[in-house]
């Protein structure tokens, strides 16, 4: 098995998680003979300071030509103005359209050891297991943007835009997926009052027909908001569009105990998959070797199974962190005292 992974570590805390990650990885090929080239590019805020834009052209490109991309975070408060022409997100968007990745899968589940970890009533954690399928490439975020001045005031509009096949095809995976799981999909939506949440609604009840296996019911984003926190066992996969996705994944971390612990992987139809965890890039703890990897490392197994088919190894990644976890190796956002690479270590221990 040979792989040319490119990472981007980006700004913060991303740069000190990734390179956990890309231990890990090269733990993975050295215990089974593979070969992993890894190319490292940047993104975000420091792409900024060194070529003026957030993604150069060269380093999409190199991303393109992967076989798969591992990214940290971008972003902080030194490019945090909201007058500025040039951001750091705007080289996630730009990077998530070039790949043509639509779908962000973001699991989401409980570990016994951290139950006391999240602000959530313990009671209610018990046996969450949640898949959350974002749309990606598409919604409020690369729709139209206008800004004008109208008798002296000041006017700004995003246009929430779908085309049919672009939430048909994210429907569609959230249901082949689901048949892998407890077969059971809730489709969020604001149907009440949006003419996109509408289609969407429509296409999840033509594709919900031609999978009669499994189950499927409609929920409306202020009520899955409310449900992920009373009742968040209830859901196996959710699937949304891209900004309801973006605001319920961050809130469904706290039942994990720590976005540190979360990972994601975006996918398309070809190409490329992007692998990142969910957090940000963390400037207040940036440089102090506390944050939590696991968050990258899980998204390196993701990236071993989804891109690389090596199912086994990820597995093997992912029980090592399980195991470490239950045997109270913990970072400070979980209330322990392990550094950073410390973390890593008792992972790679395991393996």
């Amino acid at each position: 098995m040979k792989a040319n992974i490119t990472t981007i570590p980006g700004d913060g805390i991303g740069v000190e998680v990734t390179a956990e990650a890309v231990r890990v990885l090269q733990t993975i090929a050295r215990r089974h003979r593979y070969e992993f080239s890894f190319d490292e590019q940047l993104m975000g805020g420091c792409s900024i300071d060194k070529h003026g834009v957030a993604l150069t052209d060269e380093a999409l490109a190199a991303c393109k030509a992967s076989d798969a991309v591992l990214l940290g975070a971008v972003g902080g408060p030194k490019w945090d103005d909201p007058t500025a022409k040039v951001r750091p997100e705007q080289g996630i968007l730009a990077l998530r359209k070039g790949l043509g990745v639509f779908a962000n899968l973001r699991p989401v589940k409980t570990h016994p050891a951290l139950m006391d970890a999240s602000p959530v009533k313990a009671d209610r954690l018990k046996g969450v297991d949640v898949l959350v399928i974002r749309e990606l490439t598409g919604g409020l975020y690369f729709g139209k943007k206008t800004r004008e001045t109208i008798d002296g005031h000041v006017r700004v509009t995003d246009a929430l835009e779908y085309f049919d096949y672009e939430v048909r095809r994210v429907i569609e995976l959230a249901f082949r997926l689901a048949k892998g799981r407890r077969q059971k999909v809730s489709s969020v939506d604001k149907a009440n009052i949006l003419d996109t949440s509408r289609l969407w609604r429509q296409t999840a009840m033509e594709i919900g027909k031609a999978n009669p296996e499994v189950t499927l019911e409609h929920v409306l984003v202020d009520t899955a908001s409310m449900k992920l926190i009373t009742a968040p066992a209830s859901f196996d996969v959710i699937v949304t569009e891209n900004m309801f996705g973006d605001i319920l994944t961050d809130e469904a971390s706290v039942l994990a105990g720590s976005m540190g612990m979360l990972p994601s992987a975006s996918l398309g139809d070809v190409g490329p998959g992007l692998y990142e965890p969910i957090h940000g890039s963390a400037p207040d703890i940036a440089g102090k070797g506390i944050a939590n990897p696991t968050g990258a490392i899980l998204s390196a197994a993701l990236l071993l199974r989804h891109s690389l088919h090596l199912d086994g190894e990820a597995a093997f990644i992912e029980r090592a962190a399980d195991s470490a976890i239950t045997d109270g190796c913990c970072t400070a956002d979980l209330g322990g005292k392990l550094s950073t690479t410390q973390m890593a270590d008792e992972i790679i221990r395991r393996l």
